[in-house]
């Protein structure tokens, strides 16, 4: 693809013909498919980077494809081609069908009808509409404020990127659904070292918006954070170790309870017993003040869209209720086989990839204790505010993560901070242990992208600040720490 410095023109969704959608399902069961589904695609990236103080990266790519589904009983056909044209979609259908053929020709004809979703809000600056010096601009001006936090930074890296999809989907029920998508996410790493000893913070702002976030969230508040981030890290002290109380800040803090919780209450680990939550729905699963939602309608989220992948209208699910369970996450697929509707989390990184049951946006529901009064009530413990990977066993429920920024709780206040800490249990305690939400519920900064079987797809999360009363905690401290219960 190529993109002069000039502004992209403003175009609405690109539409295809009906009638190429309803012949191309025709052939997909041609030889007696029970199901079959079209996914088309249309994606433009643009993604750059500024290190050292030098532009660098630059990429710029456009693509457009379509895969098809078709399902025989409990086998899968599934093909693609790139491209838009007929014979893309007829070679597609007819590939998806020869493995997944049934018994016969049907003669099934498929007439679709638009599934009518709320109109998504509309950015006021489109990415696609600025130039690339614009956007470029925007890195430039994070780079010099990292830069000016002080002599102990030592390295900045920004990178800038945006993304509009669009997709058709029709399937052989009569739906036929269109979305048009947009991210931006600015990031900025710093690195900063002292004695020796160096540290990096990151900070990002992104959702499914145009560049008018970057006039709120500016390029040089990014910066700024990440940079101070950076700085008071070296003079972090060794992580405690031990059974301890952990409270996990507003916002990007939700990402604990993604990995911890979410994954296990998706369908198809459901569907295949290998979820701790396997035939648990109308049980206690959680403490009392815990309730836990997946929700694709919280408007310009970065999980957010109108249908998910499988033109499934976008859903404001609940999971936990009150401490019960009350929901799960699912696709067509694990629905089907659950003998439940699906919840509209059937998403796929691309036309190239069958729709999996994934979360969308993961929210805890904000709770009545304000934040000061949580942190005044924990003589010691750790404070998180940043987590970094994690990864569960949904099987056991058993999770791990390393905490990126973390201090001390000392006698109910922030303390130094801390560097080289985990956290570890099972979803089960995390959920039964937590005894104080506040009431300050934030979203994330607008970052996460969350993999799943080879598949990448972007997702956000939320929660208020809250308390677990007690979490394993992994540290490089010798003996007991100063917040630790134990060695």
């Amino acid at each position: 693809m190529t993109d002069g410095p000039g502004a992209a023109p403003d175009r609405s969704p690109s539409a295809l013909d009906p009638a190429l959608l309803e012949l191309t399902l025709a052939e997909a069961l041609a030889t007696g498919g029970d199901f079959a589904d079209v996914f088309a695609e249309e994606r433009r990236t643009t993604a750059f980077g500024m290190e050292d103080d030098r532009l660098d990266r630059l990429q710029l790519a456009q693509e457009r494809g379509v895969g098809v589904r078709v399902t025989v009983g409990s086998i899968t056909g599934y093909a693609f081609a790139d491209g838009w044209g007929e014979e893309s979609f007829r070679s597609a259908a007819r590939a998806a069908r020869d493995v997944a053929r049934g018994d016969g020709p049907t003669g099934q004809a498929v007439r679709l009808v638009a599934v009518e979703t709320a109109a998504g809000e509309r950015p006021r600056r489109p990415p696609e509409r600025a130039t690339i010096e614009e956007r470029v601009a925007l890195v430039a001006r994070a780079n010099s404020a990292a830069r000016a936090a002080g002599s102990q930074v030592r390295q900045v890296t920004t990178r800038f990127q945006d993304l509009l999809q669009r997709v058709v989907i029709a399937s052989s029920d009569g739906i036929l659904a269109e979305d048009e998508r947009r991210i931006v996410q600015l990031m900025v790493a710093v690195t900063a070292e002292r004695g020796g000893v160096r540290q990096i913070g990151r900070r990002a702002r992104g959702g499914q918006t145009g560049l008018e976030l970057y006039e709120t969230s500016t390029p040089e508040e990014v910066a700024s954070e990440a940079a101070a981030s950076a700085i008071s890290m070296l003079d972090a002290i060794p992580a405690p170790a031990g059974p301890m109380p952990v409270i996990v800040s507003n916002g990007w803090g939700g990402v604990l309870f993604h990995e911890a919780v979410g994954h296990g209450l998706e369908g198809d680990h459901v569907e295949r017993n290998s979820s701790v939550y396997v035939g648990k729905l109308g049980e206690r699963v959680a403490a009392p003040i815990v309730t836990l939602l997946d929700d694709a309608t919280i408007p310009l989220h970065r999980g957010s869209f109108r249908v998910d992948d499988e033109g499934v209208a976008a859903q404001r699910t609940a999971l936990v209720v009150g401490g019960i369970l009350e929901g799960y996450l699912t696709d067509r697929k694990s629905a089907r086989a659950l003998g439940l509707a699906t919840s509209g989390n059937g998403r796929r990184q691309s036309f190239q990839k069958l729709p999996l049951p994934r979360m969308t946006n993961l929210v805890v529901e904000p709770g009545t204790s304000s934040p000061a009064d949580i942190l005044a009530d924990t003589p010691s413990g750790l404070y998180v505010v940043s987590l970094g990977g994690g990864q569960v066993d949904t099987t056991s429920g058993q999770f791990v993560f390393s905490v990126t920024e973390g201090y001390l709780i000392e006698g109910g206040r922030l303390g130094p901070p801390v560097r080289g800490a985990t956290l570890a249990g099972d979803s089960f305690s995390v959920l039964a242990r937590v005894d104080a939400i506040g009431d300050d519920f934030a979203l994330d900064p607008g970052l996460g992208t969350c993999g799943k079987q080879g598949q990448w797809v972007a997702v956000g999360v939320g929660q208020p600040t809250l308390r677990v009363s007690e979490l394993i905690v992994g540290g490089t401290a010798s003996g007991n720490g100063a917040a630790s219960g134990g060695g």
